[in-house]
Order: structure tokens, then C-alpha cells, then sequence
């Protein structure tokens, strides 16, 4: 359909806007059935409900003023946003595309306090086309979504089992404590089952594998330096580029030349990351450097278990002190044990990071689809076309 057949309408003529209404935090419940969304999306849960049907939750107040959440269940949305329903005629998820991208903070009132309201939501202007269209137009563009979500969930799975399986082999010896109750270890073929000893080392500190050794951070590794870097970019470089809080963008030159674990080093939300590739390291962070045989995965979950934001070096801005992380105590696993471990965990590594990379190309290409889509410079059909040529192609993995 040609751009100049979608109608310009203004959004009161295709939505309705009103508050959320406030929720009392007492009926937040980790377990709850239902998402409670706020300006910057969901905020918690409760077993209450405010909208029993799909809604789109527009940030009403503050920093996340006009930001566009699309609420695909029964939530409740609290009064720190604007709620949008499409009026007959149209379609929710294209009005939610819609609205996102219409930059909506634009028309916010207030500095120091933004505040969205909903006569200046109906008085902007848009594109509508006929609900047939609108349908189709939302079913790519939902269709990439869903595949990104889904892959998400995926990742989330995969992290969570090799959580489990790190917690089972080397918090709780769960193959240990079998093999000594006479048992074979639950899900382990008998090859990995034999790594595993049948005894604990009783010691004043507690139980130890029989040979495990208890050591510190600072005997098997160092924390070295990363190092200045200006000229890297947002994407597009071969490399990716890690800060203190993770992957800051890319650069056509590597620090590091296998993969590795980043350790934020200044900053109050520092974190631990682990590269599957090569990567640089700017300077406001460490990584890793083994001082033996080392599997990376398993250090990198041992890594997990600590606070890296409770090491503080007393300087005026939060920072890692290497002392510190150096005094950290550690049960290292002989060689073999961590490298079982690393084989199971990096087939589930190389899932998740063959499912990122989809994502980043899928949401490439939504990006990229949804301002032609929504203003009629792309047909359906051709945009539907693009999309599956590129499904139907070969989704990189990474060993």
C-alpha cells in the first residue's frame, strides 16, 4: 500500500488514553500472577488486576517520560504512566509500534520533572492505514519480536542450567556425596562420574573433595589492566569492546586474543563477563589472566558467587581492589573436573551466543523495516520477503 493511502489522523482519533491507577506496595508478591508496570516498565508483581486485556504502557512522569511498553497479558499499570488502548478499527501491537516511534518525550511539559499528559498524547499526528494493513504491518514486525523474546528466554534457560550444574558439581558435590553413599551420580555418563573422587577431606573449615585444593584467588590468576581506547565505536568493529559493566561497543582490534572473563574495576555497578572471542578491555576494567590451567567457564561461575561490588578500594569512586580479590578463598577442582564442566557449559554457551547474534540481525532488521512499514514506504509483501530470506539463512555458531 503507497504512503499517500494511509490516512493522517491525530492519535486521539485512534486511541484511548488514560492513568494507571496506584497499587499499594503491600500487594507486591515476588510470586505474583501478574506484571505491575510503571514508567520504565515492570516494576514488580501482584495477584491484583487492573487491565484483564493487552494494553500499551506509556511512561507518564520522570527521566523514562514517553518510553512504550507493550503488556501482551493482564497486568496492572500504576499511575506513574499513561495506558493506551486502540479505539475500534485498529490494531493494539500496531498502535504500539506506532506510538514507539513517534519520540514521544517530545511532548512532554516540565524540565526539571517531565510530565506526559494525555490531551497532549491526542493532538500528535499520524499515518493510520486500514486495519487489514495495520494487522499485517504488526505480524512482521511482531513476528521478529517474538524471536527475539524467544530467544531471550532460551539464553535465560541456558544460563540458569549452567547455574545448576555449577552448583550441583562444585557448591553442593552432589557426584561426590553420591558416589559416597554407593550411588551413581545422577545425569553423569561413567566416564565424567569416575572424575569425581568418593571421598571428603574433613578439615576445621569444613568438607573437602579428596583431591581438591583450597587456595585463593591471587594463587591461580591475576587481575591485569585494560587499557585506554577512544576511537572505538557503537557496532561494526571485529572486536567487542568491555567496560566495568559489560560490552560497550566494538573495535577492529583485540586486547586479548582468546576468550576471557572482564572484571569491572571503577564505578558503582561493576560486573563479571565472560567473552566466548576475542575482545578488548578499556581501563576502567581488568581480566582475567590464569596463572595455570584454568577453565574459563568454571572460573568465570566461581566468579559469579561474589559481590565484586562489596571490594571496594576506598577511593573517592567505587573500585575492585586486586588485593582484595586476591585474598578471595577458592576450592579449585583438578583440571579434568573444570574441563567436563567447561565441555557441557560451552555447548550451552554456543546456543546462546548463536541466538544473540540472530537477535542483533533480527533487530537489525525490525529497526531498520518499522519507519518504511509505518509510513508506507515498504509494501507487506516486500517486507515479508526480506524477512524470510533472512530466516532462511544460516545462523552462525560459535564453538
Amino acid at each position: 500500500m503507497a504512503a499517500s493511502t494511509f490516512a493522517e489522523v491525530s492519535l486521539g482519533d485512534i486511541a484511548d488514553f488514560r492513568n494507571g491507577k496506584a497499587i499499594s506496595p503491600e500487594k507486591y508478591t515476588p510470586i505474583g500472577k501478574h506484571p505491575v508496570f510503571g514508567s520504565n516498565g515492570q516494576i514488580a508483581r501482584s495477584d491484583e488486576v487492573l487491565y484483564p486485556h493487552p494494553a500499551i504502557v506509556i511512561g507518564r512522569v520522570g527521566a523514562y517520560c514517553g518510553c512504550v511498553h507493550y503488556v501482551p497479558k493482564a497486568s496492572w499499570i500504576t499511575d506513574n504512566a499513561i495506558v493506551a488502548l486502540p479505539k475500534d478499527g485498529n490494531d493494539i501491537r500496531y498502535l504500539f509500534y506506532l506510538l514507539g516511534s513517534l519520540e514521544l518525550q517530545r511532548t512532554a511539559i516540565g524540565s526539571a520533572q517531565p510530565l506526559m499528559t494525555q490531551g497532549g498524547l491526542k493532538v500528535v499526528r499520524a499515518k493510520a492505514p486500514p486495519l487489514a494493513e495495520q494487522k499485517a504491518i504488526a505480524a512482521i514486525l511482531g513476528a521478529l519480536d517474538d524471536k527475539i523474546e524467544l530467544n531471550r528466554r532460551i539464553n535465560a534457560t541456558l544460563e540458569l542450567m549452567a547455574r545448576a550444574l555449577f552448583q550441583s558439581w562444585f557448591v553442593d558435590f552432589d557426584p561426590v556425596r553420591a558416589k559416597l553413599d554407593g550411588c551413581q551420580p545422577a545425569g553423569l555418563d561413567k566416564a565424567t562420574a569416575a572424575l569425581f573422587p568418593s571421598h571428603f577431606d574433613h578439615e576445621t573449615d569444613g568438607v573437602l573433595p579428596k583431591g581438591w585444593n583450597r587456595k585463593r584467588w591471587g594463587d591461580i590468576a591475576t587481575l591485569e589492566y585494560g587499557k585506554s581506547l577512544r576511537d572505538y565505536r557503537e557496532s561494526g568493529g571485529k572486536y567487542r569492546v568491555f567496560g566495568t559493566n559489560g560490552p560497550i561497543g566494538s573495535h577492529d582490534e583485540a586486547l586479548c586474543n582468546s576468550a576471557g572473563i572482564i572484571i569491572g574495576r571503577k564505578g558503582a555497578y561493576r560486573g563479571v563477563h565472560y567473552s566466548p572471542d576475542p575482545f578488548f578491555v578499556i581501563d576502567t576494567a581488568f581480566f582475567l589472566k590464569p596463572r595455570a590451567m584454568l577453565d574459563l567457564k568454571w572460573a568465570y561461575y566461581e566468579l559469579l558467587r561474589f559481590d565484586i561490588n562489596n571490594m571496594d578500594s576506598g577511593s573517592a569512586i567505587p573500585s575492585t581492589s586486586r588485593d582484595d580479590f586476591y585474598g578471595i578463598p577458592v576450592i579449585v577442582p583438578p583440571q579434568d573436573i573444570q574441563g567436563a564442566f567447561g565441555e557441557i557449559v560451552g555447548v550451552w554457551f554456543a546456543k546462546a551466543f548463536s541466538n544473540d547474534q540472530e537477535s542483533r540481525v533480527l533487530g537489525a532488521l525490525r529497526d531498520t523495516l518499522l519507519p518504511k512499514l509505518l509510513n508506507g514506504e515498504c509494501s507487506v509483501a516486500d517486507a515479508s520477503n526480506i524477512s524470510r530470506t533472512l530466516r532462511d539463512r544460516e545462523r552462525p555458531i560459535v564453538q
